[in-house]
């Protein structure tokens, strides 16, 4: 099965001034998974590209200020991203920063017969026009490396 795209609705108690959302569901069959462990499944090993393409993000975005590490965090790390909730249907992460405000939402839900939906959303608040700016640039590498996670959910068991 391939991820397909879903409508995203604003606003999202999670992030209630966001601006910006995309959403991407799986089906999984024969399988269950908490939400927390679909995130790390997905974040935890990315695949050589993605991250060849965040180091050179990485490059291009310091010299301007942002992060480019994740911030401390109470509950921990998914991958390079502070959680802020993880429980058996939803984990929440991402952090803010000058440019943007960013969550990435892990659910996961009951599917037709022994089957599970997982989506993920990204919410973005973006800040001033410097946010706006970098997520047009990096939209097309976000809507080309957030299916291919999800997808690989079926792949890396």
């Amino acid at each position: 099965m391939r991820p397909r795209s879903v409508a995203a609705h604003l606003p999202n108690a999670l992030l209630p001034e966001a601006d910006w959302a995309d959403r991407y569901e799986l089906l999984i069959l024969n399988e269950r998974l908490t939400a927390g462990e679909a995130a790390r499944r997905m974040l935890g090993r990315l695949p050589a590209w993605v991250r060849a393409l965040l180091v050179l993000r990485n490059r291009i975005v310091s010299p301007v200020g942002l992060k480019t590490a994740a911030p401390a965090a109470d509950r921990g790390l998914i991958g390079f991203f502070p959680v802020l909730l993880d429980d058996e249907r939803k984990a929440v992460l991402g952090f803010d920063d000058r440019h943007l405000d960013f969550r990435v939402v892990v659910d996961v839900r009951d599917g037709p017969a022994d089957s599970q939906v997982v989506s993920v959303t990204t919410l973005v608040r973006r800040r001033n026009l410097f946010g706006r700016i970098y997520l047009a640039v990096v939209t097309p590498f976000h809507k080309t490396i957030v299916p291919a996670l999800l997808a690989g959910l079926n792949e890396r068991r």
